[in-house]
């Protein structure tokens, strides 16, 4: 790290966020060796993580509500060069799962890379300098590369209802979870129906007095199947490290046919009603639990005891549009008041607010670049916006399996690039647009007539238009695939002659 006597800290590389993307990445850099030595003395591990909270772990460090646990297998959803063979469950509560980021952080030296406290708030191109300059709520960075590790469900939306602000009892999004309110024989409210709701709903029915969950759209489910992962288990996993391959192994291909089946979902629905009949009784609650559009269309919920909990008697499922939140109540359409003590939002998140803040070669920032839709190049990449990277960009996103899986992926592809740029001496480099615009065309030609955007439902899977910049059409081999090698003639570079070599 340098400075350039006006407070303004220098380093090669700016990595925006310290969550499993960010973290990842900065334990690659080290790995990689990139910036151990450069033409100006750049010292090893030149690199910084800036993070705006005062801990590391994301999205797991900020979701703490009762029954928070990843609904993907655990050995599936872990680096694949740290296994952990200590887990406890197959699906790992959140605790484990923040416990785990943190260890292998520590092990592989990246924490004393963070600066906690610092939010990026801008960040602007500079193409004389061939840099960027990086504005944090603690101080500015000036970098050659920014990479962001931001996640893409990170910051928290509550719903856009009339006299939200009104409500004088106790109120709180599932991502803020207020663990010091007591919420025993409370009346209380959720409004959504989500992944969320589906995990925290069945903790704390069997606590309150009245649970009232205020439902949009019904979701499909799926089994989940969790368990408790013996002593003996751990004990193999520890001695053979290579069981604990193959059982990540045998859940890859589990995934991957999960992933199969949600673009074809006339083989699975009838089996998820089947279930839905054995799981609620009643026919006017199982009528309302019951979706309308295809399986898939929207996120599907991994759970075995979501709906169960809203048969109990002390739950209501309400369907009626709410019009208006007062002090003490929520009113709906139908002319129903409903007074309760605890309003918890299950409301959702901002989809992919990755470096918003960042302004480009053209000035234009890229929050008002993807006003409508957001493009990259395989999702790592955005044209106009020279030596910046992105982890979970547009496209990434999965709903069938381990998003590490496509995180590494990016990762490498990364390393790729600085270690070309390194060897060629340029001193950036920037997609060209033309192949950004053939990358998405393609990418948009194949989700057109997927589930996702042809399913018969809204969701935040979609964009204003219809399409979707969220999803990746396909399998995670092909996702990794076209990550696997960095190709120098899809980037136009600054600084030296480069070779359009593709790096292996």
């Amino acid at each position: 790290m340098q400075t350039d006597g006006t407070d303004v800290q220098r380093f090669r590389i700016v990595i925006i966020g310290a969550g499993f993307a960010g973290l990842g990445m900065a334990i690659r850099l080290k790995q990689a060796g990139i910036g151990a030595r450069g033409s100006g003395g750049v010292p090893q591990d030149d690199f910084v993580i800036l993070e705006r909270a005062e801990d590391v772990g994301g999205t797991w460090r900020d979701n703490s509500y009762p029954g928070c646990a990843v609904d993907v297998q655990s050995h599936l959803y872990s680096f694949s060069f740290a296994p952990n063979p200590n887990w406890t469950q197959v699906y790992s509560p959140q605790a484990e799962i923040w416990a785990y980021i943190k260890d292998v952080s520590e092990a592989h030296g990246v924490l004393r890379h963070v600066r906690y406290g610092h939010e990026v708030i801008g960040g602007e191109w500079d193409e004389s300098t061939q840099r960027w300059e990086v504005r944090t709520t603690a101080g500015t960075f000036d970098a050659q590369f920014v990479i962001s590790g931001m996640g893409p469900l990170s910051n928290p939306i509550p719903p856009g209802i009339p006299g939200l602000g009104t409500f004088t009892g106790h109120c709180f999004h599932s991502a803020r979870w207020d663990h010091d309110h007591d919420l025993a024989g409370k009346r209380v409210a959720v409004i959504g129906t989500g992944s969320s709701a589906a995990q925290f709903v069945p903790e704390i029915q069997p606590k309150v007095g009245k649970l009232l969950v205020f439902q949009r759209t019904p979701g499909w489910t799926f089994p989940r199947a969790n368990r408790r992962i013996s002593n003996v288990e751990r004990a193999v996993y520890r001695r053979f490290p290579l069981a604990q391959r193959a059982v990540r192994a045998r859940q890859y291909l589990y995934r991957e046919l999960v992933g199969f089946l949600v673009q074809h979902p006339g083989l699975i629905e009838p089996i998820a009603k089947a279930r839905l009949r054995q799981q609620v009784k009643d026919p006017e609650l199982r009528a309302k639990l019951t979706p309308d559009y295809r399986m898939g269309c929207k996120r599907i919920i991994v759970t075995d005891d979501f709906h169960p909990a809203l048969t109990k008697p002390n739950v209501s499922v309400v369907t009626s549009r709410i019009t208006e939140i007062r002090p003490t109540s929520i009113v709906t359409d139908d002319g129903a008041e409903h007074e309760i003590d605890t309003l918890i939002l299950g409301t959702g998140f901002q989809v992919m607010p990755v470096a918003d803040p960042l302004t480009g070669r053209d000035g234009v920032a890229l929050a008002k670049r993807w006003s409508h839709r957001r493009e990259a190049y395989l999702g790592t990449t955005v044209a106009g916006y020279p030596n910046y990277f992105m982890l979970v960009g547009p496209n990434t996103a999965t709903g069938h399996t381990s998003v590490l899986l496509y995180l590494e992926a990016q990762v490498e592809y990364i390393v790729q690039a600085l270690r070309h740029m390194d060897a060629a001496g340029a001193s950036s480099l920037d997609v060209r647009a033309e192949t950004q615009a053939a990358f998405n065309q393609e990418i948009q030609a194949r989700l057109a007539a997927s589930v996702w955007t042809d399913g018969g439902c809204r969701s935040w899977y979609l964009d204003p238009d219809g399409g979707t910049s969220v999803l990746w059409p396909g399998h995670t081999g092909r996702f990794r695939k076209a990550l696997r090698r960095f190709n120098p003639a899809d980037y136009e570079f600054a600084g030296a002659p480069v070779t359009t070599a593709a790096v292996a």
